[in-house]
Formats: C-alpha cells, sequence, structure tokens
C-alpha cells in the first residue's frame, strides 16, 4: 500500500451498480495517465445505504468502501473524506465519466500555489436545444463565480478547514462548499480555479427520463416549494435527487 497519496477520489453512491463501473473504469484510465503514478491514487465508494451491488462491484474494482447510513449526499462525501488518505480530495459523482487527464490537470492546477480549490467543469452526453438552453443559463454564474462541478477538488487540509459539506443540507451543499472555500481562499490569498482541460462528462440520465426541458420547470416549482411549502420541497427534492433512478 502506498503511503504516499496524492488522491483520494471519493464518490457518493446509492444503487448505482449499473453506471458505477462506467467511472470506475475511466478512473482507471486517468490513474494509469497520472505522470506521479497510479499507485498514489486511490478510490473511494462511499455506499449510501445501497440495497443493489454497488459495494460489492465497487470492492471488486479495486475501491475502499465506506459505509454511510445517513441518506444525504453530503453525508456520503464527509463519510468517503472521513477515511481517505490522499493529500488532494477529488469528489465526483458516480454517474459521471472522467477525463483521462484529470488528474494531471488538477495537479497542474493546484501547483501553482494560489489555488484554494476547484473543479474540472463537465461536457454533457449528447446535446438539444434544451440542454444547450438550461447550460446558457447556469454558465454566467460559473463565470462570475468560479464555481463549477464535475471533479471538484482540494487539499484535505483545506478540506478539514472549511469543515467539509454541510450535513443538514439535501441539496446545494457542493455550492455551500465551494462558497466556504472561496471564504477561506479570500483569507488566504488564494482562489477557486477550474481545470478546464480536464472536463468530466456528465450523465443526462435525468433529461432522458423527465425531458430536454424539464429542468425550468422542475427549479421553478422547488424555488416557490421551498418558499410556501418547505415539507413539500423536502419531499420533492428526496424523490428527484435521491430516489429517482
Amino acid at each position: 500500500m502506498c503511503s504516499n497519496l496524492r488522491f483520494s477520489v471519493i464518490i457518493p453512491a446509492y444503487n448505482e451498480a449499473v453506471l458505477l463501473p462506467r467511472l470506475i473504469c475511466t478512473l482507471q484510465c486517468a490513474a494509469a495517465h497520472y505522470t506521479g503514478g497510479a499507485e498514489r491514487i486511490e478510490v473511494i465508494v462511499a455506499d449510501n445505504g445501497s440495497t443493489d451491488a454497488t459495494a460489492a462491484l465497487a470492492s471488486a474494482q479495486g475501491c475502499r468502501v465506506v459505509r454511510v447510513e445517513r441518506r444525504a449526499i453530503s453525508a456520503a462525501r464527509n463519510g468517503g473524506a472521513a477515511v481517505a488518505r490522499g493529500e488532494v480530495l477529488c469528489f465526483t459523482d458516480a454517474d459521471m465519466q472522467v477525463h483521462p487527464d484529470t488528474f494531471n490537470a488538477i495537479d497542474r492546477t493546484l501547483r501553482r500555489g494560489d489555488v484554494v480549490g476547484g473543479a474540472t467543469g463537465v461536457r454533457p452526453e449528447r446535446w438539444s436545444a434544451g440542454i444547450a438552453a438550461t447550460w446558457a443559463i447556469m454558465l454566467p454564474g460559473v463565470w462570475l463565480t468560479g464555481m463549477d462541478t464535475g471533479v471538484v477538488f482540494c487539499l484535505r487540509t483545506d478540506f478539514a478547514a472549511v469543515g467539509g459539506y454541510d450535513e443538514n443540507l439535501l441539496v446545494a451543499e457542493d455550492v455551500k462548499f465551494l462558497f466556504a472555500l472561496t471564504r477561506l481562499g479570500w483569507r488566504t490569498g488564494r482562489r477557486l480555479r477550474r481545470a478546464r482541460s480536464a472536463k468530466a462528462i456528465v450523465s443526462l440520465r435525468k433529461f432522458d427520463k423527465h425531458g430536454d426541458w424539464h429542468q425550468f420547470p422542475t427549479l421553478a416549482r422547488l424555488a416557490w416549494q421551498r418558499l410556501v411549502a418547505p415539507r413539500r420541497f423536502e419531499e420533492r427534492v428526496r424523490a428527484y435527487w435521491y430516489e429517482d433512478r
């Protein structure tokens, strides 16, 4: 076992037996391309109460598996981070596919010295008018804040300094985490950076199931329920982000 791990990749997973092997395959490819050596990378699957073969498949592929009982993506991310041994923590979703140059690109970004963390960004599996419109709505926020998705990364020491992910949140825990890193960066003369040369491929399974324009009415409905019907908001969040497979 390597005692000088550079990267710990943490994957929150709930009943992801179908798509998780695809992600692991791309992570293995990226590890093979890492100039620092594949042995300096560990992959941790935070099994968030799966009832399928997620844990067994991950273990068979050489991943470390940690069981996290509390059904919250934030808790799963923190549970994986708690056992991580790498200098750099990387978080990605089980339905994504990472770029072969992921670890080299993150290394180059962090070695600038003025970086508190960041993300690789993503590109979709396919395009359509509805998906392009959804992308167009999100891009200004990415440009203005430097926040992105894909493979999110930071030093393990900085993760600890901001307290990890807020386990009181069922959604948007990743946004709050990046805001926390941003504030830490302001205090330490660093900022978020995007490793855009290694964009991950984001799954469009929600679009495939609900339609390419579904995000507009879905997000509008959630925003309204968040204001006037918090209980209904939580039910819809769980149905859309936690149970919809």
